[in-house]
């Protein structure tokens, strides 16, 4: 069963456009049963809330995205890289003690090489890259024509604003794979296994997770040559290209490498010099939202909560703690343009770390030109303040909040990258929510990364992290082609990046420090929120849309007002809403 064009309203503007709603067919991503099952709490023919894609499309035909950095490294990696330029500059005996541990490394890496049939290094990536990386943070004007097309969904249900929580927007067909369609799984075959299948059976025989754990142990013993040891087992059966295993296995062993030999920190801010241009981060970005539904349903439960308080409103200010891209924006902004009445006024405050380079506010700047255009097409007024500062030292007053209408306080799994009360004697964490707090916003929507390894304990740290690490590499593996490029991509700048900083560095160099939304929930209440629960329809919605398309194993729950998301029963996000005690 398929869907029609004409299944879905169109919506109309009022200003002049370019576009007809002919230019944009409709591809069910998702065929959804003939019929409901028995017992089904809610039933949506299809899905078609897909702005983000445009926009990042719009994003990739950007002529200098190639020469652009990554925003994704260049924001969370500044704390260390700081750090490491520091004890270059001013610490004594740096460079013996990195020459050292260098010789060391490269010894045992060596001696191991042989063995390592499948093991790749990567060409021209080294520490050194960073020197020569100093972008010039200049901005060239984005001509508006570049924004139609792909940009802009055309269709959209009309249900967004009501309270049939049925929302759709098409998307045009692009030559992009369509993971959604691809069937994974194998038939059973007949006749002799071949030879890479006994191979195959060879690797599963080998308990690389049990390997793991015990090279940990003996790291934390400063047993390094049992550790080593190890090491040149993993790496046989071990690789970035393999299954979910081989791939968290390999990536794992280069963390525990660089523990060993001291360069976390150095390895860690390699990761934000390494000449990985924003357009392929962008394009491994689109492949994860299509693979899983975390950020997709995210936005949908934000979004559509933000509306439903705001339904009457003449002006929103949204204030956004980790904007980013402002990939969350776009389709809340369509649903503005078809309000009863007319959209109301739109004011965001972008607030992000700052990058790198002689402008660290480019990047967040950039994100707002982006949306006053998209908000420009959609005739929706609009304001956008950016802030490019270490959250814990904003001001109230920088904030500009406009209390004539509604203000909402936003941050979507950013907070664990904020320093906690274990990396020093202030809890930075404390601090931003305080602010957050004073700012008295009408809602405030926090979502988390729930993550049981923040621990100081090296071995349970490593333990957790390798959990919760699996679950994701298992989640590509059963929703993405071994071989998408994409996929390799997002495993190792993103996952791999996070893997090297909670593994291999400590004190203040250890960025990665999520908490379980029980732990957040304490600190929110004592902090002086109150929580308000998701309206039911809109949890509806996301259970019946990451059901009819998306692969089995992934979960929507509920849990003390936290709506939870994950993958074969283990909760990987959750998000909730609170007000301020007045």
């Amino acid at each position: 069963m398929g869907f029609e064009h004409d299944d879905f309203p169109s919506i109309t503007l009022s200003g002049p456009s370019t576009l007809s709603n002919s230019n944009y067919p409709v591809d069910a991503i998702a065929t959804p049963p003939a019929a409901a099952e028995e017992g089904d709490d809610y039933a949506v023919p299809g899905d078609r809330f897909n702005a983000v894609l445009n926009y990042l499309n719009q994003m990739l035909m950007e002529e200098d995205l190639e020469q652009r950095p990554c925003m994704f490294q260049d924001l969370s990696a500044l704390q260390a890289a700081e750090k490491s330029f520091r004890d270059a500059l001013t610490g004594v005996g740096f460079v013996k003690a990195a020459d050292k541990k260098k010789k060391e490394r490269e010894k045992f890496t060596n001696g191991s090489a042989e063995k390592r049939n499948r093991y790749r290094e990567d060409d021209g990536e080294n520490v050194e890259d960073g020197r020569n990386n100093k972008q010039l943070a200049s901005y060239a004007e984005e001509p508006s024509e570049l924004f139609d097309g792909p940009l802009l969904c055309w269709n959209r249900n009309s249900g967004f604003l009501d309270d049939s929580s049925l929302s759709f927007c098409d998307v045009k067909p692009g030559t992009r794979i369509d993971y959604q369609q691809i069937l994974l799984t194998q038939e059973p075959k007949r006749g002799r296994p071949r030879a890479s299948e006994k191979k195959l059976n060879l690797r599963e025989a080998v308990d690389l997770c049990g390997l793991l754990i015990q090279c940990a142990q003996s790291v934390a013993n400063y047993d390094n040559r049992t550790a080593h040891t190890l090491l040149n087992q993993i790496r046989q059966y071990s690789s970035p290209h393999g299954d979910a295993t081989e791939r968290l296995a390999h990536y794992f062993a280069d963390a525990l490498l660089a523990r060993i030999s001291g360069m976390g920190t150095t390895l860690y801010t390699a990761f934000s010099t390494r000449r990985v241009s924003a357009a392929d981060t962008l394009k491994a970005y689109q492949a994860y939202i299509l693979a899983c539904p975390f950020q997709k349903m995210s936005n949908i439960l934000a979004g559509k909560s933000i509306l439903k308080l705001a339904k009457e409103a003449k002006k929103i200010h949204i204030i956004d703690f980790g904007i980013l891209y402002g990939f969350h924006w776009p389709c809340f902004i369509q649903a503005l343009s078809g309000m009863p009445g007319g959209p109301p006024e739109l004011h965001i405050t972008g607030i992000d770390l700052p990058q790198s380079g002689l402008k660290p506010a480019e990047r967040v700047e950039e994100t707002g030109r982006r949306l006053a255009l998209y908000c420009k097409k959609f005739n929706v007024p609009f304001e956008y303040h950016a802030i490019a500062k270490k959250w814990e030292t904003i001001r109230l007053e920088d904030l500009k909040i406009d209390r004539s209408g509604t203000v909402i306080a936003n941050c979507l799994y950013r907070l664990r990258n904020v320093p906690d009360e274990t990396s020093g004697p202030s809890s930075a964490r404390d601090t931003v929510l305080n602010l957050i707090k004073k700012i008295n916003p009408d809602l405030f929507i926090h979502g988390v990364l729930n993550g049981t390894y923040n621990v100081p304990f090296f071995v349970t740290r490593f333990r957790e992290a390798l959990h919760h690490f699996s679950s994701l590499f298992d989640m590509f593996d059963k929703n993405l082609p071994r071989e998408d490029q994409d996929r390799l991509v997002f495993e190792k700048e993103v996952l791999a990046r996070q893997c090297m900083n909670v593994v291999a560095c400590e004190g203040t160099e250890r960025i990665e420090r999520p908490e379980t939304y029980k732990q957040w929930q304490v600190r929110n209440e004592r902090a002086g929120f109150r929580q308000i629960p998701v309206n039911k329809d809109i949890v509806k919605e996301v259970r019946a849309k990451v059901r009819l398309q998306y692969h089995k194993d992934f979960l929507v729950d509920e849990d003390c007002k936290w709506i939870l998301q994950g993958w074969k029963g283990r909760v990987v996000y959750a998000l909730s809403c609170w007000k301020p005690i007045n």
